[in-house]
């Protein structure tokens, strides 16, 4: 009986895992060199350790299979800590943290550096770069797999570059159909 209970609760489990996706994250200079082997735009999770929506980010949407699916397929897939103490070598520049305080390491902590460079005020913030790792757009906010899927797509096609207005951007959403499920 207790074998029984044992093996059922491990196939639980590993069917659980099973419908969990995982993105492949890499360092942002690990993106950068890819990018030189195999062209792809990056996609850069900024989050914080402290922030609630980040990790419902995480859990919702980056591990929801048609988002795993299509950022892996398409995208160099990037997670920074805004608050962390990584040092990072970004477009010729070495960025730090230099007030990082390891006591305040999940709360509230200093700015790196290279969220400045990007300018993010909001956590999370989904950083899009293109092919040659320039800035499309920073990407503000908690996104549903549904909501983040039209930017991953918009990016992917260059789409956006014909989007110089707000009013192309509403027809571009309003005819835009989502295939991801929630």
């Amino acid at each position: 009986m207790k074998k029984t209970i044992l093996l059922m609760f491990a196939m639980a489990f590993v069917s659980f895992n099973a419908l969990a996706q995982k993105i492949n994250w890499v360092t942002l200079e690990e993106a950068v060199a890819l990018q030189k082997k195999s062209p792809k735009k990056i996609m850069m999770d900024v989050y914080t350790n402290w922030c609630g929506p980040c990790k419902m980010l995480d859990k919702n949407t980056f591990q929801n299979k048609d988002v795993a699916d299509y950022v892996n397929e398409n995208y160099y897939a990037v997670k920074f800590n805004a608050e962390g103490n990584e040092n990072v070598n970004f477009n010729g520049q070495e960025f730090s943290n230099p007030n990082y305080n390891p006591a305040l390491s999940n709360r509230r902590n200093s700015a790196h550096e290279l969220s400045r460079y990007f300018e993010i005020q909001a956590f999370p913030t989904i950083v899009f770069l293109d092919e040659k790792a320039n800035l499309i757009f920073p990407l503000k906010g908690y996104k549903t797999p549904e909501q983040i899927e039209l930017y991953l797509k918009m990016f992917k096609t260059d789409a956006h570059k014909n989007l110089d207005t707000q009013d192309k951007f509403n027809e571009y959403y309003k005819a835009f159909k989502s295939e991801f499920k929630g």
